[in-house]
């Protein structure tokens, strides 16, 4: 057993790389422009009215999207969109055109992209955004919402997906 008392950013990411968490894909348009990112870092803030978070890391200036466009959807992913995951992760140097080709988008409320097969999709107004360190806090109220067929989820842990 490891006791730390001077924390390193590479042993928190160890410490978090234990932390199961569902994944995303996470979305947004402005202007016509489409980006999109694998995340784990969602979750809900209440049920009255629907609202839920995302943390976004705010030092890549390809996501200055997320944080003009007003709105955004987070894409509930299952077991079988291992290769939608990969393509939104950023580790296979995708342009967002490319990223888009896997899986089938559409809108439902916002104009955000959704996944027409996610085990569900938020599709959200921003609220307020928050910086924190490296990365934005995006509240959100849910004004739209997809609930897709029961399937294996996608969850990311240990460094690999699994599904529950």
């Amino acid at each position: 057993m490891l006791h730390k008392q001077s924390i390193t950013p590479e042993d928190y990411r160890e410490a978090m790389s234990r932390f199961a968490g569902h994944v995303h894909v996470v979305t947004a348009e402005l202007d016509g422009i489409k980006r999109g990112m694998t995340a784990t870092a969602c979750c809900s803030v209440s049920d009255a009215p629907p609202t839920v978070l995302v943390c976004i890391n705010r030092t890549n200036p390809r996501n200055e999207t997320f944080f003009n466009a007003g709105s955004f959807a987070i894409n509930t992913l299952a077991i079988d969109h291992i290769p939608v995951a990969n393509a939104f992760s950023g580790f296979a140097d995708l342009t967002d055109e490319e990223r888009f080709s896997f899986g089938a988008w559409d809108t439902i409320t916002t104009g955000a992209p959704t996944l027409a097969d996610a085990r569900a999709v938020f599709d959200c107004r921003v609220l307020e955004l928050k910086p924190m360190s490296t990365h934005m806090v995006v509240f959100g109220q849910v004004v739209g919402l997809r609930l897709g067929e029961h399937r294996p989820a996608l969850i990311y842990l240990d460094r690999n997906y699994r599904d529950l």
